[in-house]
């Protein structure tokens, strides 16, 4: 999608550990005219697959889902990484490994709200190692849901983790594929 890549080309920011920042326009502050284009793209790539639900996994991914919910006229729903009060009852659960923030948590979702028979598209604002994603599916699985596949804003195509999800089975569709980014040279797209 041209108009993301000339977006982080202008506002992003490649740091030396291989994190791209994007959170003036995606992931802390949110444009939502833009996320609502991004939105439109995936309901054109998944439109007519029947997505009953949309998931992320929480935190930098809800923004794009809701909005992406939004356009498929859908529920979003995001697995928490705490247990809190608000999450009573029976759970799903899965352990993911975050590369952003070097830990791994468990998430869980409510067995309320993921249900079998629900037809899954999961989002997410970055596809690096894919270890969220492959916890989200994890979730879709054990609740006996149907998994229509993820939608992801932005792929770093040089980490293992769009390899991994389709090596499963999963259908990725991102929007944005990353093949090499530096300090120095900044992004490089397919």
């Amino acid at each position: 999608m041209q108009r993301l890549e000339e977006r982080i080309r202008r506002e992003g920011k490649v740091k030396a550990d291989g994190v791209l920042k994007v959170d003036s326009f995606l992931n802390h502050q949110m444009d939502m005219a833009f996320l609502g284009e991004l939105a439109q793209e995936f309901y054109r790539l998944f439109g007519d697959c029947g997505v009953t639900k949309i998931l992320t996994i929480e935190a930098s991914g809800i923004g794009i889902a809701c909005m992406t919910a939004q356009a498929f006229g859908v529920p979003a729903l995001f697995a928490k990484k705490t247990k809190t009060k608000n999450i009573a009852g029976e759970v799903y659960t899965s352990q993911v490994a975050s590369f952003t923030h070097g830990v791994s948590y468990d998430i869980m979702v409510s067995k309320e709200f993921l249900r079998p028979g629900d037809r899954v598209l999961m989002i997410d604002d970055f596809l690096a190692n894919g270890n969220a994603l492959l916890g989200l599916a994890e979730l879709v699985k054990n609740a006996g849901a149907g998994l229509i596949g993820a939608g992801i804003v932005i792929e770093k195509t040089f980490q293992p983790g769009g390899e991994k999800l389709r090596r499963q089975g999963i259908r990725v569709e991102s929007l944005a594929r990353i093949r090499s980014m530096s300090v120095e040279r900044g992004v490089e797209f397919y």
